[in-house]
């Protein structure tokens, strides 16, 4: 007994030493508070990590892209700022991925449907990517965009979804004053001109000529007549009926395609706007798939949408699995409703008042020789050069840069 009070005294020095030292040390530090607030923060953000694992999700998007240089970032250059340069951003600032995933997009898996350029906006474009699902996440990551790029909803999806791989088809709009399609010899050519029903009918009749499959190489200026991915399926393209804003005449064409390839869509409107107005022939749509070198113009990129993108195989296979929703978004289609009247169409409408976009182009169809040959075609895109060119991207440019 005495030889254990003898190890227990000689012990309690120890222990004294042991618990004098460390207030010692921390009273040397003249930064203790602020350590151990940081140590608390930091325990609170790896609970919440715990809370929260990484899980593989889409995002749907709306965006107005005027003053953008299109959706994809740039790492690197920060220059030209892009739609994803606010989008990563706020995912960083909202907690819910890594600041290094931010600088390396491929660690959290991203991957966007739909690859749109300058001035190009977005009613319904998907992102796919890994982040950790914190509470309330879509309200913190709004927080950190501007009012003109809104998350409008989330949907788990499988560990190897991809969007841009498992998107079956793009639903594209343009919207463009009527005047566009004045004939160029008897109608009034500006913003007092209203579409009549016979041509109304008559541009339908034309975009309806697209259904199918076609070798689009000459509405691109990427492909070669015997590049076997020239060939694009469209299920659908139509013009619905006009509207007014702002004492000026709009409407808005409408195309489904599986995918599209750069300024494909621009020039198909383009090459309609063409024979509406009367400075080419109908036959030259269907002349246009051949293998001959056809002069297209390509219409202004201000009016394009991205409306919607489609996963019917991906729906089909897990939609209904008991695991995971169909990627549809019925529930969101009032928001995008929403978002587009307040920032997609006043923007295309403010800005083709301000800078008469369609209306300086439509000064340019006279230049294009629509039955010229290949060397006259370079002889008038030597002429054109000069003209302005609201530059934007058509489609996912799935294999086109």
């Amino acid at each position: 007994m005495a030889e254990e009070l003898r190890a227990a005294v000689a012990s309690q020095p120890k222990r004294l030493t042991s618990s004098s030292e460390e207030p010692e040390k921390l009273e040397e530090n003249g930064h203790q508070p602020k350590r151990l607030k940081r140590d608390v923060e930091e325990e609170d953000v790896e609970d919440q990590n715990k809370k929260s694992p990484k899980r593989k999700i889409v995002l749907l998007m709306a965006y107005s892209g005027k003053g953008y240089h299109g959706m994809q970032r740039n790492v690197g250059s920060s220059q030209f700022k892009t739609i994803e340069d606010d989008l990563v951003s706020a995912l960083v600032q909202s907690g819910c991925i890594p600041e290094n995933h931010g600088e390396n997009m491929k660690k959290m898996s991203f991957q966007r449907c739909a690859r749109t350029d300058k001035g190009v906006s977005a009613a319904g474009q998907i992102v796919s990517l890994k982040v950790r699902l914190i509470d309330d996440i879509l309200e913190k990551i709004n927080n950190h965009l501007p009012s003109h790029i809104r998350i409008l909803g989330l949907k788990r999806v499988t560990g190897g979804f991809n969007s841009k791989n498992k998107c079956d088809a793009r639903t594209y709009s343009y919207m463009l004053p009527t005047f566009a399609f004045a004939h160029k010899d008897h109608d009034v050519q500006a913003e007092a001109y209203r579409l009549n029903k016979e041509t109304l009918e008559k541009v339908n009749k034309l975009l309806a000529c697209y259904k199918g499959t076609h070798n689009f190489h000459n509405f691109t200026s990427q492909k070669g007549p015997k590049d076997p991915s020239a060939k694009r399926y469209i299920m659908e393209m139509y013009c619905g009926e006009p509207f007014v804003r702002e004492n000026i005449e709009f409407a808005v064409i409408k195309v489904k395609g599986q995918s599209f390839m750069m300024h494909q869509i621009r020039k198909m409107i383009g090459l309609v706007i063409a024979v509406v107005k009367g400075y080419a022939s109908e036959s030259i749509i269907e002349r246009s798939w051949g293998e001959e070198k056809v002069d297209v113009p390509k219409a202004p990129g201000l009016g394009l949408v991205l409306e919607r993108v489609h996963f019917e195989k991906y729906n089909r296979r897990f939609g209904n699995d008991g695991l995971h929703e169909p990627l549809e978004w019925r529930e969101e289609e009032e928001k995008i409703a929403v978002f587009k009247e307040q920032y997609i169409y006043p923007t295309i409408i403010n800005t083709e008042m301000e800078e008469k976009s369609m209306m300086n182009w439509l000064t340019t169809l006279p230049i294009h020789d629509f039955t010229s040959s290949a060397a006259g075609m370079q002889a008038n895109k030597k002429n054109s050069k000069n003209s302005s060119d609201f530059e934007g991207s058509d489609g996912c440019d799935d294999d086109s840069e």
